[in-house]
């Protein structure tokens, strides 16, 4: 409430001083900064004022006459062309912990108050931090009504009492909103664990004196707190667990393609001489124009075998969890532009990963019971193979666990009902034509390709540089030269 009563309206035609204007906007989180422009900052020019707001990427120019507001325009932030001439404008603050003076002082006093309760219980070292970091940020807060870190005094700003549930997202919906929640098989235990993770990781913070016991308060929901916002959900999960499946009223099962493609085949092969069979699957894979994804149960393996399969003449990278997200979509990309054929990984190739060119998976070591080989990663991984009408999933293992069983079983009831449907129906499975996106992001990670191959993309890659500096993308060139730099300095480790 305070985040939208802070925010004020202007018009054209509107009777404001300009340095009241800039000092409403300062008021509200507002930065000046008249180099450079970002959310969250205003920048002057004599009787003109740009504006970029805390929640919108482009700039709104208020050009002013004197006392009065002349006109509003809404320009795009990389090419300055007008989008739209406003009549008017809503002006929200900045940051959404923003408090009117009023609230303010009552929650410095309050953080005052609960800091004397604190110091005598700590040591003469941790006292003397926590006072010392509490009393800057109070400062802070009085003089430009921020400070950082000012979500951890949460409870003090919103006037809470200790241990009450957080504001969130969800409070802004009505009571009889829908919620769906995807991959529900993880997202559900994902949400169980948040709270636990914050309070393990602010428990240490509040123990040593870096934060005040309060801090605990700006929290993420206990699960039973987000219960009370499940009035209407819609599940939504391949493999479904055992709380979707408890509280559903209803099951809905939507196994039937629009393109008639069914489950992949599986096999279960031995483990003695995996990797040979492994090649043998791979190199007729890649004759058919197919692409390749193997599953491995830890790093230093995936690592290992990308390694061993690029010294036998195979083109392969390794998807580990220290690329950046948007790196991981970029390899993924390459990979369906056949720049390589095989893709190893560990838990990342499961949900979400939708590429049309996988004709053959490959899970070494699936007979290793554990959350990387239950019943709904395994069913997940052979999902992959889902999108082509030659695919087809290999698991390696000596013994069939409970786990492959019921993974096996399950996968061909679908594939049962998917056939007599296709049958039935006189359809004839296709592949999935999907169109590859263009690329959004360089990938400076250099962990993911072999050594072997480091020498040949460093090639090809000096040949980039030279022609984005013959053509003047100096730019480009400079990016491409820093990667250059990496993939060195990775081959002499």
């Amino acid at each position: 409430l305070d985040y939208q009563r802070l925010g004020f309206e202007i018009r054209v035609g509107q009777r404001l001083p300009r340095n009241a204007l800039l000092r409403r906007l300062l008021d509200i989180q507002y930065e000046r900064n008249d180099t450079e422009l970002m959310p969250g900052r205003f920048r002057v020019k004599g009787d003109t004022i740009d504006l970029i707001l805390g929640y919108y990427p482009n700039i709104y120019r208020i050009e002013m006459y004197g006392e009065k507001i002349e006109s509003i325009k809404e320009l795009q932030k990389n090419t300055g062309e007008t989008v739209d001439v406003l009549k008017y404008l809503f002006i929200f603050p900045a940051k959404h912990f923003v408090i009117p003076e009023g609230s303010q002082k009552r929650a410095i006093e309050s953080i005052k108050q609960e800091l004397e309760e604190r110091l005598p219980q700590l040591s003469l070292l941790e006292a003397h931090r926590l006072k010392q970091r509490t009393l800057y940020d109070l400062e802070m807060i009085q003089e430009t009504g921020f400070c950082k870190g000012i979500e951890n005094y949460s409870r003090h700003l919103d006037g809470r009492k200790p241990g009450e549930k957080p504001y969130c997202l969800l409070d802004y919906f009505p009571p009889d909103f829908v919620m769906f929640i995807d991959e529900s098989h993880r997202t559900i235990p994902q949400i169980h664990g948040m709270y636990h993770g914050e309070f393990s990781r602010k428990q240490t913070l509040i123990d040593y004196g870096f934060r005040l016991p309060s801090a605990m308060d700006n929290r993420p929901l206990t699960f039973e707190e987000f219960e009370q916002y499940m009035h209407t959900v819609v599940f939504v999960s391949a493999t479904p667990g055992a709380y979707e499946l408890g509280k559903s009223q209803q099951v809905v099962e939507q196994i039937i393609r629009p393109t008639g493609l069914v489950d992949p085949p599986v096999e279960v092969r031995k483990i003695d001489g995996q990797i040979t069979d492994l090649i043998g699957e791979i190199q007729t894979t890649v004759k058919r124009g197919d692409r390749i994804l193997v599953n491995t149960l830890t790093k230093k393996l995936a690592e290992e075998l990308s390694e061993f399969l690029a010294e036998k003449g195979i083109k392969t990278r390794y998807l580990h969890s220290e690329i950046d997200t948007l790196e991981r979509s970029e390899i993924i990309r390459e990979l369906r532009l056949k720049k390589f054929d095989v893709l190893v990984g560990i838990n990342l190739l499961r949900e979400g990963i939708d590429i049309p060119e996988v004709g053959f998976i490959g899970i070494l070591d699936a007979d290793k019971e554990g959350f990387l080989r239950d019943e709904r990663s395994l069913i997940q991984i052979i999902g992959r193979a889902a999108r082509n009408v030659n695919s087809k999933v290999v698991l390696y293992a000596d013994v069939l666990t409970d786990s492959i069983q019921r993974a096996l079983a399950e996968t061909n009831r679908r594939r049962t009902v998917q056939i007599e449907y296709n049958t039935q129906h006189g359809i004839t499975p296709t592949t999935i034509i999907k169109p590859i996106k263009e690329k959004v992001v360089e990938i400076t990670d250099t962990k993911h390709i072999p050594r072997k191959e480091l020498p040949a993309i460093i090639v090809n890659l000096e040949s980039e540089m030279k022609k984005a500096a013959d053509d003047l993308d100096f730019e480009k060139a400079i990016a491409l030269r820093d990667r250059i730099k990496k993939l060195r300095q990775s081959m002499m480790l």
